[in-house]
């Protein structure tokens, strides 16, 4: 099976063909050393799932459809799995923990099986296993942006990747792994709703467009009551912009306002005056050449 656009992903840990024969051999792909792995037959309920999965709800109907196919058929993708040693009273206890295939696994639980093929994986550090999960769960679209937000925000802090190294992990842009981050940005409350599907994504980039969570919130709301389009939510956006632009230069420094109010005079147009303690810069707007000439005749005459 090829998984394309998504770099060495899971294809360099999922052999070429699923195999239902467990002690026939596969060839392991990517551009590693080409290796023999088997695939085993193992206790489904020594098969731990995997702590780091980015993906935090599975949809019930789709699990009983995937169950019903895996009752009828097998499992025809091997799990992939990492075993685990742990010191008892009687010996060395052994389970296994899932690196990816965990709606493969859920489902075959909720089919009544009582073993699945998997392929044993040697020890798998911490961020291979979330890559593995992300990256399995991107191809077949079943993580919400929420989800990709928090695993892409997860691959970043805690494993020091860029936005750039990121993306070439999951086989995504850099540009593309920024915004879907930016959806963080959201407050809780609109986060849920992008991760329910209450709203889409496109809203939820939409609503980025204003600042601050009460503008924020209060566009939710109008989404929400009034049905709004992701299009007409960027039109809304761009008028709460408009507007808090024009409060924020009517409260500007009244000594700044006076000033203004003096060159504009003086010039005969517009002026707009920015000033940062004792720097700052003065912009004098101009609309036709003439204009041009007599700003700088006042100019060079003072």
């Amino acid at each position: 099976m090829k998984f394309s656009g998504l770099g060495r992903g899971l294809e360099s840990l999922i052999p070429k063909s699923a195999l239902s024969n467990q002690n026939k051999n596969v060839e392991e792909k990517g551009d590693r050393p080409r290796e023999k792995e088997s695939v085993f037959l193992l206790e489904i309920d020594k098969i731990k799932e995997n702590p780091l999965q980015p993906r935090r709800d599975f949809d019930e109907i789709e699990l009983r459809s995937l169950a019903d196919s895996i009752r009828e058929h097998g499992i025809l993708q091997p799990l992939i799995v990492t075993k685990v040693e742990e010191e008892s009273p009687s010996g060395i206890k052994v389970s296994y923990e899932l690196i990816a295939g965990e709606r493969r696994l859920r489902a075959a639980k909720m089919a009544g099986l009582n073993f699945a093929t998997a392929i044993i994986r040697p020890k798998t550090e911490a961020r291979e296993k979330l890559e593995l999960a992300l990256v399995e769960n991107i191809q077949r679209s079943d993580l919400n942006a929420i989800e990709k937000a928090r695993s892409y925000e997860r691959l970043s802090k805690e494993f020091g990747l860029t936005q750039k190294q990121v993306g070439e992990k999951v086989g995504q842009s850099r540009e593309l792994v920024a915004n879907t981050m930016r959806l963080l940005q959201l407050p809780v409350e609109i986060q849920k709703a992008v991760e329910t599907g209450k709203i889409s994504e496109g809203h939820g980039r939409a609503i980025l467009s204003v600042d601050g969570d009460n503008q924020r919130l209060a566009l939710f709301n109008e989404i929400l009551t009034k049905n709004l389009s992701v299009r007409a939510v960027e039109t809304l956006g761009r008028q709460i912009k408009g507007v808090s632009k024009r409060v924020n230069e009517s409260v500007a420094d009244p000594e700044v306002k006076v000033w203004e109010s003096r060159l504009e005079d003086f010039f005969g147009t517009r002026v707009k005056l920015a000033k940062s303690g004792g720097r700052g810069r003065i912009l004098i707007e101009f609309y036709s050449p003439e204009e041009f000439g007599a700003i700088l005749d006042k100019i060079l005459k003072s």
